[in-house]
């Protein structure tokens, strides 16, 4: 399985750690912002506020390798076989910080 993150995905099966390095290549969905105003917080100058929309996905391989992504670009694939995201929801295990250090099933677009 290809890692199109930045980060090592760590996957936790029973006692064993299964970990899937940055392949070096990152998945990004493109996005086109537009100021769509200005918030103003007592006498300082305005925070800008914009509007998002979300366009193509770059850095997918052009086969159907088995590719593991972030939620986001699965989000935006939504029907590209093999491809899956680390599920960080109620099932990850996390430092006693919160951080996450590995996960135990993932999200199939």
């Amino acid at each position: 399985m290809i890692n199109l993150t930045p980060h090592t995905i760590n996957v936790q099966i029973g006692n064993e750690i299964i970990s899937f390095p940055p392949s070096g290549t990152v998945a990004r969905v493109l996005t086109n912002e537009t100021v769509i105003s200005d918030y103003f917080v007592g006498n300082h100058p305005g925070i800008p506020v914009v509007s998002r929309t979300f366009g193509n996905v770059e850095g997918i391989p052009d086969n159907n390798s088995p590719i593991l992504v972030s939620a986001m670009v699965l989000d935006a694939l939504k029907s590209r076989p093999n491809t899956f995201a680390p599920d960080t929801g109620k099932t990850a295990i996390r430092d006693e910080k919160g951080f996450i250090v590995a996960v135990t099933r993932l999200v199939a677009a």
